[in-house]
């Protein structure tokens, strides 16, 4: 023995329950300066979002108000489910109070959301999907919720958001909190991936794995083939594909959080390409694919729209789709590859006629 104290494994094993996200977000920086106490603190707001949403998912049944439709339609023209409302709610509640956020931009609301008070110091902006799957709550499966974190650029004295227009590149953070047997939130400041657990004894979420990286091949296909006949001829060659040969297992449960949770942990490839009557498909960049596509770079992965990598898109409108093809990055070149191979008929056909 030298004397020296030398921490048991029980002493590490408390020192990595007592990680909490606003710490780990600190440690992640290496600094203690303004924005990485900023960045730490709407980390903490975040997770507060995330411990009010899964409350209520917890006790759904019980609740009148939680369940089933309001019976009006979002700006994209779809039916409003009373979860997305209040999950929408509960993130402008949360982050009025934290004084950093000057607007929030959902696809729940038409236009940005703005804190009048926060705006004289706010210097970032919140884009996030509050309730994805939305469809799944009634009948108690998985969904989750996704956000990003910019800079607020500009006055926007018009209150557009048209700064907002720009690629995913310039996110600051991205993530999201899956409801499921338990509350997992995963994040990314540009410095690899990081998965929490709420620790319902504590109210906290604690680190339970740090810079996960995805296959570079996996086994996992997630896409929604009761779309087959209205998809590009390309991603139907992917799909018979995958049919002929070995190894390949389909997985899909129409969240779209808990199935790239899935690619994130065991590789694959998640698809949600466009339709014959969506050529763009259903997924927004902003709050949707640009923040999953952030996490899959993060971690090793890939992000495409199928002929361009989803965070070099820059939206034209807040509330812009894109097909995605995203997860392991040997699945996403199999992908693109089919698509590629279209084009280049399509080409050939149109020099030739």
């Amino acid at each position: 023995m030298d004397g020296a104290y030398h921490p048991s494994e029980a002493a590490h094993a408390l020192d990595r329950d007592c990680t909490t996200l606003s710490r780990h977000v600190l440690q992640q920086l290496q600094s203690f300066g303004p924005e990485a106490q900023d960045l730490s603190a709407l980390m903490n707001r975040i997770a507060l979002a995330g411990k009010l949403i899964a409350r209520r998912l917890t006790n759904a049944g019980l609740l009148e108000a939680a369940l089933g439709f309001t019976g009006e339609t979002n700006v994209q023209g779809e039916a409003v489910k009373k979860m997305d409302v209040f999950a929408n709610d509960v993130f402008i509640s949360v982050f009025k109070q934290s004084g950093l956020v000057c607007r929030l931009a959902s696809e729940e609301m038409e236009n940005p959301y703005y804190i009048p008070e926060n705006c004289p110091i706010g210097r970032y902006t919140l884009l996030y999907d509050p309730i994805d799957g939305s469809s799944n709550v009634d009948i108690n499966l998985n969904v989750g919720s996704i956000f990003s974190i910019r800079r607020q650029e500009g006055d926007d004295l018009d209150q557009t958001g048209a700064d907002l227009l720009q690629h995913g590149r310039g996110q600051l953070a991205a993530g999201y909190i899956l409801y499921g047997p338990s509350t997992v939130l995963v994040y990314s400041i540009g410095r690899g991936v990081h998965a929490f657990t709420l620790d319902d004894s504590l109210g906290e979420f604690i680190l339970a794995s740090e810079n996960i990286r995805v296959p570079e091949h996996g086994s996992n296909y997630s896409v929604n083939e009761g779309n087959f006949w209205q998809w590009d001829e390309s991603i139907r060659d992917f799909i018979r594909y995958v049919h002929r040969h070995e190894g390949y297992s389909a997985r899909y449960s129409g969240a779209l959080v808990g199935d790239f949770h899935r690619i994130l942990l065991q590789g694959g490839v998640f698809l949600y390409p466009g339709t014959t009557k969506k050529p763009d498909g259903k997924l927004r960049l902003l709050y949707e694919t640009a923040p999953l596509a952030f996490l899959m770079e993060q971690a090793g992965g890939s992000a495409s729209t199928g002929t361009q990598p989803i965070l070099d898109v820059v939206p034209k409108e807040i509330h812009q789709r894109t097909p995605l093809v995203i997860g392991s990055t040997e699945d996403v070149k199999l992908v693109e590859s089919f698509i590629q191979e279209r084009l280049r008929e399509k080409e050939y056909l149109t020099r030739t006629s």
